[in-house]
């Protein structure tokens, strides 16, 4: 495949940037200068959307075998990189029914995504100016939705992009998860209880309280995850070197609640003083009924 190159300050560097990918688009998205180059910001924001990409074409081939009109929603969207990425790559020359919506709260962003859409003739881009939360209640979202991504969704973003995945029984969904500091609060607020026992050793100091409970957040999303019947791979988006917030979920949904993982998630819960986050980390009967005969019409 031919790629083409960009000149950083040390001189010539190969830059992967598929050729099918529209430089107007990376100019609007400020990923490219107005004379083509990248800077080392840009570059490891760009490799880091294309990977995952990577990963979710798959699942959009999949979907369209069942139904062209693919109906996808990017959970604390921000500028909307991914999602602007996603559609110039995988849609806007394949079929006019899909549809990518952005959930973002901060309206200038969703006003500037609007305007970007508009200016680039993406017809097919939507831009919802809520909070995650809010997202499984809403009437502006279509009633299908097919696949649920957070790139970096900030703090509890990427629960609340669970939660509307579990509420909604999303088939896919795909979250790279960013900070979380619920989990921190509550490890750092019963510490001097938990440091009775030697496992408190894990998160006695500041910087390991910090990093482990980055690690255990993640770990009660994936149970949470399978508890509610989605099937899991998780493995990383890129190299270390490109991004701290490296971690990426893929799901699946695959019909079968498991009752193991919703007993080791309460069971962690209860092991790390976090009985408190339960209504954050809820397993199955806390979802209505109705989502069940949602998503049978959505496979």
């Amino acid at each position: 495949m031919q790629h083409n190159s960009t000149a950083g300050p040390a001189g010539p560097e190969k830059t992967v940037i598929p050729p099918e990918l529209s430089r107007e688009l990376l100019q609007e998205l400020h990923i490219l200068t107005r004379d083509g180059r990248l800077n080392q910001d840009s570059r490891r924001k760009l490799k880091q959307v294309e990977h995952l990409v990577g990963f979710i074409a798959p699942l959009i081939d999949a979907i369209i075998a069942r139904h062209p009109d693919v109906q996808l929603v990017d959970i604390g969207a921000g500028k909307s990189y991914l999602g602007f990425i996603l559609y110039d790559r995988l849609f806007r020359q394949r079929d006019a029914r899909a549809c990518v919506h952005g959930v973002e709260t901060r309206p200038e962003l969703v006003a500037g995504a609007r305007a970007l859409a508009a200016r680039l003739g993406f017809a097919g881009m939507r831009f919802h100016e809520l909070a995650a939360a809010q997202a499984p209640e809403v009437a502006t979202l279509p009633p299908r939705i097919d696949i649920v991504t957070a790139l970096h969704a900030c703090d509890t973003a990427t629960d609340d992009a669970i939660r509307f995945a579990i509420e909604r029984r999303v088939p896919h969904v795909v979250l790279v998860p960013c900070c979380q500091a619920e989990v921190a609060a509550e490890l750092r607020r019963n510490k001097a209880q938990a440091l009775a026992e030697p496992l408190a050793e894990l998160w006695r100091h500041p910087l390991h309280t910090r990093e482990f409970a980055s690690h255990l957040t993640n770990v009660l999303r994936c149970l949470q995850l399978q508890a509610h019947g989605y099937a899991l791979r998780v493995t990383e988006l890129v190299g270390w070197e490109h991004s701290l917030k490296n971690e990426l979920i893929i799901a699946h949904y695959d019909k079968r609640p498991g009752r193991v993982p919703a007993e080791r998630l309460a069971a962690l819960l209860r092991q790390f003083g976090l009985e408190s986050l339960r209504g954050r980390f809820f397993v199955p009967g806390a979802c209505s009924q109705s989502c069940d005969d949602e998503l049978s019409h959505s496979l």
